[in-house]
């Protein structure tokens, strides 16, 4: 039976009230392909920082990350509220020239943080093209996929 069903097959939210509060630590990667134009301005900065019309985009993503990260109980239904103790958003050009972003999010608590890890690396990838769809549509955001968790009942690191 899958956990999120009732016998009856009725959504449910899953019941935690029995179970121990552990640390757990999730990452979650996303990544963005963009098109010239934008590598091009990537090259005039290093990799470290995008400028557009609209600010700075890597430092906008990763503030929209976090928000995000912090409010995934209330886009994912069914998903608990978890009141985040700790996200981090690195954003790096990986050397097959695309946006690499990874969201890490920490907890103590009864249940896994991958849902927040993952929202937040989501929603910094989409706000790496809201951002510089001005510039280019030639933006592809790949691939959302959870890296590593660590926690509760098992462990996960993907290589």
């Amino acid at each position: 039976m899958l956990s999120h069903l009732t016998a009856e097959n009725t959504p449910q939210m899953v019941n935690v009230t029995e179970k121990q509060a552990t640390k757990r630590i999730a990452r979650a990667r996303a990544v963005v392909a963009v098109g010239e134009e934008i590598l091009q301005l990537l090259d005039e900065t290093g990799g470290k920082e995008l400028h557009t019309a609209k600010g700075a985009v890597f430092q906008t993503a990763v503030i929209a990350g976090i928000m995000a990260a912090k409010k995934t109980g209330d886009l994912i239904p069914l998903c608990h509220p978890l009141p985040l103790e700790h996200c981090h958003i690195e954003i790096t050009v990986s050397e097959a020239r695309e946006i690499v972003i990874d969201c890490t999010a920490s907890i103590t608590a009864k249940t896994g943080i991958e849902m927040e890890a993952l929202t937040g690396a989501s929603v910094a990838a989409l706000t790496v093209y809201d951002m510089c769809k001005a510039l280019s549509h030639d933006i592809v955001i790949r691939e959302v996929r959870l890296m590593e968790k660590r926690g509760g009942k098992s462990d996960f690191v993907r290589e």
